[in-house]
């Protein structure tokens, strides 16, 4: 599969691209507010919990919808990796803090690691796709 730039991109994708991009900005918009929550029910009032626990459930679909729809339209190797990772992540948070194995350490110490990296390749995505949908002006070329 070729490199998904801006200049190549069919104009009959513009739609399904920019469509993708709204779900990776909602998606990442969503971590936000379960870190908020979480923060909000570690230090303020443990009633949060409940909306960090509903937005888990509410929003880790989202990942699932992004894994279909980048193999429906032609991007980039990166995208699509960076795009599998996120359900892979969230996985593994759900694994660390649901799992109890007789161990050392509790496998939960890797849960704010894996929401860090969760939330880096989240924006990472964001960033790669809003470079296909918003083009950077190149100022050295005339026209």
């Amino acid at each position: 599969m070729a490199k998904s730039t801006p200049e190549d991109t069919p104009a009959s994708l513009k739609p399904a691209i920019t469509g993708f991009y709204a779900i990776t900005v909602l998606f990442n918009l969503c971590l936000v507010a379960q870190v908020l929550t979480v923060g909000l029910a570690y230090f303020d009032n443990p009633a949060w919990w409940n909306n960090h626990v509903w937005l888990v459930r509410g929003y880790s679909g989202l990942s699932l919808v992004l894994l279909v729809w980048v193999y429906w339209i032609p991007m980039s190797p990166r995208i699509r990796m960076l795009t599998l990772s996120l359900p892979i992540l969230l996985g593994l948070q759900f694994l660390t803090i649901h799992t109890q194995l007789s161990l050392p350490i509790s496998l939960a110490i890797f849960h704010p690691l894996l929401g860090f990296s969760l939330f880096s390749a989240s924006t990472t995505l964001v960033h790669r796709v809003g470079h296909i949908i918003f083009p950077k002006k190149d100022n050295n070329t005339t026209t």
